[in-house]
């Protein structure tokens, strides 16, 4: 199977720095990043360091994935978000679910055996926020399979055939819980594996809590009068 490895980035010179120099990019048939229109450095650092980046047509986090699935070669595609954050080693466990079969493998920070950067907190909004989210679309999708426990975790993969047959959104930042729907609703292979996630180092997250939340609950009721 021939596998591509993607970094998603937009402003993340510094993870990049951290993690690039690190990533076992020999272990992929094809390395390339996506880029939704940085302006610190980061195009020009991946540049510098071999990868071929490819910038975003249309903006936002779905358009990102889409454009990903388009320009790969492979047969299957890992996302990696270069943050300093993930144990970049991770991206090598994705090879050997692919060649079982699987069609979406997600790193997950909600099994046992995983570390979520909220962890050693007492409230931990954005972790309960997410298995809520978890359960509610198992509860209206999922009809056989093992249940995804992580629907908002970036770092994933998937095969190419599989993504275009979910027909997933070209906007938005729906993707990562509409792949796990989409994957419901066609019954295909999929899988989770634990991962640990360290907080930033720097600057903030580009994806707060409550207006994502709600822009991901419009997207459910979408999906629930959705006709494929």
């Amino acid at each position: 199977m021939k596998l591509s490895l993607c970094l998603i980035v937009w402003n993340e010179l510094q993870g990049c720095q951290v993690d690039v120099p690190k990533l076992p990019l020999h272990q992929f048939d094809e390395v390339f990043a996506v880029d939704g229109g940085s302006t610190d450095g980061t195009v020009e650092y991946l540049e510098s360091m071999g990868i071929r980046v490819h910038r975003q047509p249309k903006r936002g986090l779905n358009a990102a994935y889409v454009h990903a699935n388009e320009v790969a070669t492979g047969d299957a595609v890992v996302v990696f978000f270069a943050k300093g954050t993930l144990p970049v080693d991770d991206v090598l466990k994705f090879r050997p679910l692919f060649e079982s079969g699987k069609q979406l493998v997600v790193a997950s920070r909600q099994l046992p055996g995983s570390v979520n950067e909220e962890d050693a907190h007492l409230l931990r909004p954005r972790k309960w926020a997410v298995l809520g989210l978890a359960a509610l679309a198992a509860l209206l999708w999922r009809r056989e399979g093992p249940m995804v426990r992580d629907v908002l975790h970036g770092f994933k993969g998937w095969t190419r055939s599989a993504f275009a047959a979910m027909k997933v959104l070209d906007h938005g930042l729906s993707i990562d819980i509409e792949m796990v729907v989409r994957s419901y609703k066609l019954r295909l292979a999929r899988s989770e594996f634990p991962t640990q996630e360290l907080a930033r180092g720097y600057g903030e997250t580009h994806f707060k809590i409550w207006p994502t939340g709600k822009r991901l609950l419009a997207y459910l009721w979408f999906e629930l009068r959705r006709k494929d």
